[in-house]
């Protein structure tokens, strides 16, 4: 099975899938890593054992899984139009009133805008993230990191539009 893609070319779907992936996981799959640095360097300066290490990974887990667990079956799912569950029949029951409606409206277009400010924002930090790490074997390109962020990130963007 092949999609054609907006240059004309066929691509197999396991390939395209794999994109996608990417893509939606590649913001969740990173900023743990962030919180997790954070977590062992930050103001406590934690020292990096097996013991909290394990720590904060267990903290990070089960605070996904708690959040998730809370919000999706405990609170979305219970959501019930006719016999239909989950967001969408959420939705639907809030957007009854008028004034609900409006609230609903505002709600998603602030969702968006903290959509669009994350996808703005990560690709810059990863990258920032990414040569702050190389200051570790050399200390004396302290001076370069911003530049050299700059460059990769201008790099990216400019042959961005020919697909990910």
């Amino acid at each position: 099975m092949a999609e054609h893609t907006d240059n004309g070319v066929k691509a197999p779907a396991a390939a395209l899938t794999v994109g996608a992936l990417g893509v939606v996981f590649g913001d969740i799959g990173t900023s743990p890593l962030y919180a997790f640095r954070e977590s062992l360097a930050g103001e406590l300066d934690l020292a990096v054992d097996e013991a909290n290490v394990l720590g904060v990974l267990s903290l990070m887990f089960w605070s996904l899984i708690i959040v998730i667990t809370i919000k999706y079956l405990v609170i979305v799912m219970r959501a019930d139009n006719d016999g239909e569950g989950g967001i969408l029949a959420l939705a639907s029951l809030v957007t009854g009133k008028q004034r609900s409606r409006r609230r609903l409206v505002l709600l998603g277009l602030f969702g968006t805008a903290l959509l669009y400010g994350d996808g703005m924002i990560t690709p810059a930090i990863s990258v920032l993230s990414a040569v702050e790490g190389l200051q570790v074997s050399t200390p004396s390109i302290d001076r370069w990191v911003v530049p050299i962020v700059a460059v990769i990130l201008i790099c990216l963007f400019s042959i961005q539009r020919r697909g990910t």
